[in-house]
This record gives structure tokens, C-alpha cells and sequence, in this order.
């Protein structure tokens, strides 16, 4: 055609542009943005596609922007005292992370001595209750079911090196986590993770913890009629420590929603700028960084949590039962008051975690993902498309669970799981306890 044209004297036609499908349009732009990508490798950009090395920071820089550790210090702080989760702030050398734990150290040995303390009164305590229970004349399912409830309580204390101390080393990492995650937040936004009304709310909890403690040991020393005064020396601790737990898991959840918050209106700020391609891929290790940090939490905690949940079941069957029965044996009587407490509290503290877990999981998981749909993605570059796309794939890839370390799922599904194996759990007891009455009535 164009040798033709030349001939005769006349200008060339231009080339023609050729029609491609949508997938042939989309293999073109990718193999465009590959070839791109091969030039500013070669330019030394190969770091814009990729993570960024971890580089050793400034402990200075560190602590600076460690707000978080900042406000919840107090519940550490508590935590060391009560001989819980011996922890320790390292001295600021830049080949070691800021927060540590040792079996060596003096946390370590303080909570030894603590525990030690401790478990004198509740031996003290459990072998008094047992003595008496074995002794006692009035040899009633009923009172055992009692019995049983507040001897069980006094195990987990037992526990408490095995199912927290053993994992110091997992706590430790999750809080150089937050640590490291705070300061490369800053890095890559340019403004800090702002925690509002953290500090006071720790400081309260910190209180309100002991205070319910107090307060659920007391009710339960005029509402049962053989629970001695000294018998409360022993529960203080251990209830005071659950209070805590759930106090724990109520200010991770609800920071791990602020950072998420404060990660997704970076991005969205990011978005209307130009060529946000690059910061966007910085933003995209700061999500799965944060989803990690989520299931660095039960991970760190699983045994404590775990036992947890488990005497929350145990507790809340065996006094739910023992309440109903002694209502069908003798009527309603502040005995069952009393029991009723003790349901009322441990199924509180069940749904604090798991509402809370569920909240954490969606505001990282759900609530950012929702806001990456809603992206214009036809004001942006292709480049910036593909980020999106590769955004949203971690998301899926990396969901953001609660997780005991592989035990158990923390959501709002667990309460209803709960709920229905102690109304299984609760017939079985109470059909037995049908039984026995009828048996009782065939004597008469």
C-alpha cells in the first residue's frame, strides 16, 4: 500500500491502529508495566515493587512515637505487680528490641515471689474447702455443685506459669510489634497513630478491675452462708486477674480499629494525589503488618485466653445448674443470688471478648476493604489500579481473625456455640435430677 502511493507521487497512509479485545488490552498493560518495572530495577528502583528491608531503628525514634505502649503502660505496669506477665523494657541499644523478657530478670523474680505468696493462701483456702466439703454432714448434690464452682476457681492459679509465663517470649514480640508497626506508620504517612482517651480508659480499667473484684468476693461472703471472710484473700488475685485479661483484649481490639481508621483516611488522602502507585504498595505492607499484629495477639495469649473461655463454660454451666436446682429443691434464697452473680459475670466477660473481637476483625477486615471498593479507580493510573487490586488480594489472603493460636476462632459465633452446648450440657444435669426426685418421692 505504501509502495503504491509512493509511485504514483502521493503520501503514505499512517499506520492503523489495531483493535484489541478487553484481554488483549489488559495482556498489553501488563506487559507495558512489567517492562517499566524492569527499567527502574535496572535504574536501582528495585525496592518501589517490593518490602522494604527492615532496618534497625533509632530507640529514641522508637519510643517517641510509641504511643500506644505510652497510654497502656498502667495495665503493664499492673500486670508486673500482680506477678502475671513479667516483662520488661529494654535499655536502648539498637541491637535490641525495645520491649523483652527474660527468666533471669528481676520481673521474673518478683512474680515468682508474688506467686509463691499467693499460692500459700490458696492451698490454705482449697484445702479448708475440701476438708469441709468431705466432713460436712449435709453431703447434698447440691452443695457439691457449690462447692465445686469455688475449688475450681482456685486451680487456675496453678496455671498461671504454665498458661502466661511460658509465653513471655510471644507477648514480648507482639509488643515490639506495635512498637516497630507505630514508627513505620509515621515513616510512611508522615503523621502518628493517634490513641484518643487510651490513657484514662487504662487507668480506669486498671481500677474498675480490682474494685469488681473486691466487689464480687464481698457479694459472694454475704450471699453464701459457709464462704469465710479470709476465703476472699484468695480470690482477689485471681478474679482481679480475669478482670484484667478482658481489659487487655478491650484496648488491643479497639486500637487495632484506630489504626486501621487512621491507615484507611492515609490512603484515602493518598488516592487523590498523583501517582499514588508506590505509596500505596508501602501502605499495602502496613495492612497485612496490622493483620499479623491481630493474630500475633492470640497467639501470644492462647494458653491464658484459653483457660479463660474454659472456666467461663465450666463455671457458667455448674452454676447456672446448681441455682436452678436448688430454686426446684428449696425455693429462691440468696444462696442462688449469689450463684446467679457468678453466671452474670463470667457470661459478661465472654461477650466483652468475643463483641470485641468481632468488632477488631471487621473494622480491619470489612470496614478498609469497604472503602477500597468505593475507589474511582477510573480516575486513576493503571499502576495505581493494579496496587488496589493487589490490596484487596491480601485482604483475602490474609483475613484478619482472632485466633488462638489454632484452638478457637474469638468472635461473636463462639458465644452462640457456648450458649448452645450449656443448654445441652444443663438438660442432661437436670434429667438426672428429675430422676433423682422421683426416685426420692418412690422412697417416701
Amino acid at each position: 500500500m505504501s509502495f503504491w502511493a509512493v509511485s504514483r507521487g502521493q503520501t503514505p497512509p499512517g499506520k492503523v491502529a489495531p483493535m484489541l479485545n478487553p484481554n488483549q488490552r489488559q495482556f498489553l498493560e501488563d506487559e507495558i508495566r512489567y517492562r517499566e518495572k524492569l527499567k527502574m530495577q535496572e535504574g536501582g528502583m528495585s525496592n518501589v515493587y517490593v518490602r522494604k528491608l527492615e532496618t534497625v531503628d533509632d530507640p529514641d525514634e522508637l519510643d517517641k512515637h510509641d504511643s500506644f505502649y505510652q497510654t497502656t503502660k498502667s495495665l503493664l505496669v499492673l500486670f508486673q505487680i500482680m506477678g502475671v506477665m513479667p516483662i520488661h523494657r529494654n535499655p536502648k541499644d539498637k541491637n535490641l528490641p525495645r520491649t523483652g523478657y527474660s527468666w533471669t530478670s528481676k520481673q521474673v523474680m518478683w512474680a515468682i515471689f508474688i506467686y509463691s505468696c499467693q499460692t500459700t493462701i490458696v492451698v490454705m483456702v482449697l484445702r479448708e474447702r475440701v476438708k469441709k466439703f468431705i466432713t460436712s454432714p449435709d453431703k447434698r448434690f447440691d452443695e457439691a455443685i457449690y462447692n465445686v464452682i469455688f475449688i475450681s476457681l482456685l486451680f487456675t492459679n496453678f496455671l498461671l506459669p504454665v498458661a502466661s509465663w511460658r509465653h513471655g517470649h510471644q507477648v514480648a514480640i507482639f509488643k515490639n510489634m506495635w512498637t516497630n508497626y507505630q514508627y513505620k506508620f509515621f515513616k510512611t504517612t508522615g503523621s502518628p497513630i493517634v490513641f484518643p482517651n487510651l490513657l484514662p480508659l487504662t487507668y480506669a480499667l486498671c481500677v474498675f478491675s480490682w474494685l469488681l473484684s473486691i466487689a464480687i468476693n464481698l457479694s459472694q461472703y454475704f450471699l453464701q452462708p459457709d464462704f469465710r471472710l479470709w476465703y476472699t484473700f484468695a480470690y482477689y488475685p485471681i478474679i482481679a486477674m480475669l478482670n484484667c485479661f478482658c481489659s487487655l483484649w478491650y484496648i488491643n481490639c479497639n486500637a487495632f480499629g484506630t489504626a486501621s481508621h487512621a491507615l484507611s483516611d492515609a490512603l484515602q488522602d493518598t488516592i487523590k494525589g498523583d501517582k499514588p502507585a508506590q505509596k500505596l504498595t508501602e501502605y499495602r505492607h502496613l495492612w497485612v503488618d496490622l493483620s499479623h499484629m491481630m493474630q500475633q495477639l492470640g497467639r501470644a495469649y492462647s494458653n491464658m485466653y484459653g483457660m479463660y473461655c474454659l472456666v467461663i463454660f465450666f463455671t457458667s454451666i455448674i452454676a447456672t445448674y446448681g441455682s436452678i436446682s436448688e430454686i426446684l429443691d428449696h425455693g429462691a434464697t440468696y444462696k442462688e443470688v449469689g450463684l446467679f452473680v457468678i453466671v452474670f459475670y463470667c457470661m459478661t466477660l465472654l461477650y466483652i471478648i468475643c463483641n470485641e473481637a468481632h468488632y477488631a476483625s471487621e473494622k480491619v477486615g470489612l470496614e478498609f476493604q469497604t472503602k477500597l471498593l468505593n475507589i474511582n479507580l477510573t480516575a486513576v493510573d493503571t499502576a495505581t489500579q493494579k496496587e488496589v487490586d493487589m490490596l484487596l488480594v491480601a485482604i483475602n489472603k490474609n483475613p484478619p481473625i482472632m485466633n488462638l493460636d489454632g484452638y478457637a476462632n474469638i468472635n461473636r459465633e463462639l458465644i452462640t456455640t457456648n450458649i448452645s452446648f450449656m443448654a445441652t450440657y444443663l438438660v442432661v444435669l437436670l434429667q438426672f435430677k428429675i430422676t433423682e426426685q422421683r426416685r426420692a418421692n418412690l422412697n417416701v
